[in-house]
């Protein structure tokens, strides 16, 4: 019995690694570098505005640093909803049509706050829990959806306390959008390979149908994650 859960779970990291590893085919591959490329873009411009910001900080330019602070959660929205829309339409696409990959559990160590190791720990636990490849699929999606929102979340009130100029500690609220952008980066990187693991197992014939859902989720978390900041635009 024991045995047999420990191969089971010795395949599925072969085969999540082996989707990594393998090429896709040049039209799934095209929609994968637009779509890696534009998240690679915000993720870029948002960590250029907090290391500009801790610089500015450290050499005594507060008022600089809120403007960099400012700029982040800008980019920091373009992300948030491009990785939602991602994850947003996966998850529809596979309810309806059902051709899923395997996928490997979120690893608590792989984050820095409290609230997603939390969430890392409750993934990895129904992943041993769930005994079906298609629930463990979703309930992965559904985690790393709720985790990117309660990270935007976080990191739009710290970085808005300084923007305003409220902030009691102004380098405890720098250090604590460091540690949200590290986990943000974590949900993206393990957004990008479950990405490429769904084109991968998508049937060619599905690809068109794909796209056109994320192009339709796009549109609708671009404006559910504005609502995210209080601050006029």
């Amino acid at each position: 019995m024991f045995g047999g859960f420990g191969t089971r779970k010795l395949s599925a990291r072969r085969a999540v690694r082996g989707d990594w590893a393998a090429p896709l085919p040049q039209e799934k591959l095209d929609l994968f570098k637009q779509i890696e490329k534009r998240w690679e873009v915000c993720y870029v411009m948002l960590s250029i505005s907090l290391d500009e910001g801790l610089g500015l900080l450290s050499s005594g330019a507060p008022v600089s640093a809120r403007q960099c602070a400012a700029n982040s959660m800008e980019f920091l929205q373009c992300l948030a909803a491009q990785l939602l829309a991602v994850l947003d339409a996966m998850e529809q696409h596979g309810r309806h049509f059902g051709t899923l990959p395997l996928v490997k559990p979120l690893n608590p160590s792989f984050f820095r706050g409290k609230t997603a190791q939390t969430a890392a720990s409750w993934d990895s636990l129904f992943h041993k829990v769930l005994m079906s490849g298609r629930s463990r699929f979703f309930h992965k999606l559904q985690t790393l959806n709720g985790l990117v929102e309660e990270i935007a979340d976080e990191f739009l009130e710290f970085a808005e306390d300084l923007v305003e100029g409220s902030a009691a500690h102004s380098a405890a609220n720098w250090e604590a959008l460091e540690r949200v952008h590290y986990d943000l980066n974590t949900c993206l990187r393990e957004t990008i390979v479950v990405l490429k693991s769904f084109l991968r197992a998508l049937p060619d014939e599905e690809l068109k149908s794909f796209q056109s859902r994320h192009d339709d989720a796009a549109q609708r978390v671009s404006l559910r994650v504005r609502s995210f900041s209080r601050i006029p635009t």
